[in-house]
Order: structure tokens, then sequence, then C-alpha cells
């Protein structure tokens, strides 16, 4: 536990539900707690869902990376992605016993794959194609062999947790993260409830987003070296 020396709470737990998230929605509207209908509920709650939905598309969000592992089997090229994904951020494949070793593996495109002449050729997995369809999937070339085993881990973002009322849930979100989502709910509310209120809301929203965001980062220095080998020969 810090010492701050002032007197504090010395609590971590602020974590609101989403009926407290809600209300600070709707007061930002001008809509106290006795006004709140089962129909504002109803409202809030798709709205909730949907700004998790909008997000979802700002990847990577940090909190929702996660690693997965897969078993390759001889001859198959294609394997199911767990349905939640988002997208694949980094992939490689592990082969060998004692010791392991890991080979990264980078993504190519559907053109790119279907360029390849002869997909049913065998042996360990270069690259892969993340094919996102609504049943997505991820295809391997070239297609793993007999000489493994093979296991293919790779860095997802995946869906974040829908957002209920019941039983004084949560939202799936980080603490950095409470008042962006406050400010876009209000926001999403107002078309709604308040549409005069509307660009102001979404300017307070996307201030409050581009703060929360700006933290959402790996904090390491990046460095770029230009791959000459396949420009010249000798």
């Amino acid at each position: 536990m810090f010492d701050t020396g002032v007197t504090t709470s010395k609590q971590f737990s602020f974590n609101p539900s989403l009926g407290e998230i809600v209300l600070n929605a709707f007061g930002k509207l001008g809509i106290r707690p006795a006004q709140i209908t089962q129909n504002h509920m109803f409202d809030a709650r798709m709205a909730a869902n949907m700004l998790l939905s909008e997000w979802s598309n700002f990847t990577p969000n940090l909190w929702q990376v996660d690693l997965q592992t897969m078993p390759l089997t001889q001859g198959n090229a294609t394997y199911s992605v767990p349905a939640a994904t988002v997208m694949i951020l980094d992939l490689y494949v592990t082969t060998g016993q004692n010791p392991t070793i890991d080979r990264y593996l980078w993504p190519i495109s559907r053109t790119e794959y279907a360029s390849y002449s002869n997909k049913s050729t065998q042996g360990v997995p270069t690259v892969y194609w993340y094919d996102r369809l609504i049943s997505q999937n991820v295809t391997f070339y070239l297609t793993p062999d007999g000489n493994g085993p093979y296991t293919v881990k790779f860095y997802s973002v995946r869906q974040t947790q829908d957002a209920d009322f019941m039983n004084g849930m949560q939202v799936e979100i980080p603490h950095r993260f409470y008042a962006a989502y406050a400010a876009g709910l209000a926001w999403k509310l107002s078309e709604i409830y308040n549409p005069q209120l509307e660009d102001k809301l979404f300017l307070r929203y996307t201030r409050a987003l581009q703060i929360a965001q700006t933290q959402d980062v790996e904090n390491v220095s990046m460095s770029i070296t230009p791959g000459l080998g396949g420009y010249f020969t000798w």
C-alpha cells in the first residue's frame, strides 16, 4: 500500500457498475435518476454495447489482448479462429522439443495467398492468411508436414465482453477509460433524448477518448531497419 503522507482512502477499488455509469451519462443530458424509465434503460443497454462494438475498431485495445494456442495437423492448412477474435497481432509457430524453437510468421493478403501455385505443398509454415469472415479462419503456407509437432501461438485482440445491468455488473474496461466511456455513452444517448447537446457531447467524448488512448500503448522504443538485401545483387 502506498503511503502518500496525507489522509486518503488507501483504496484502489473504484469500478462503477454499468448502472452507475448510465446514471452519470443521463445526468450529462439533464435527466435525473427519478425521471429514468424502463425505456431509458433499454436504450442505455443498447448504446453501451454499441459503444463497445465501436471501440473494437480502435485496435489494438491492450486490455483485450490475449495469447491463443492451437495445434497444427499434417496436411491441414486452414483452422478456425475463436469467434470473439477481432484481429491477430502477432503469430508464431513452435517446433521441436527440448528445446522448442519459435518461428515468427508474417501475414499475407488474400491476393498473395491466391498467387501461390501449389497451396498443398507441405513443410514448416512460413506465412499465414487471416480471413476475417463472420466465421473467421487462418490459413497457413506451407501446409504443415509430418515433421512436427507444430503448435501455433498468436496474440489476438478479442471482443469486449457484453455490458449488462444484471447483478450490478461492471463494464470490461480499464480504469483509465471510465471517463471516456461515460462521455461516449452520454453522446450516444443524446441522439435520442437531447439532440441539441449532441455536438457538444461529441467533442467532450472525443477529447476524453483521445486522452485515454494516448496511454493505451506499450511504452517501448521503436527502431526501423531497412531490408536492403532484396534491393542489390552482387
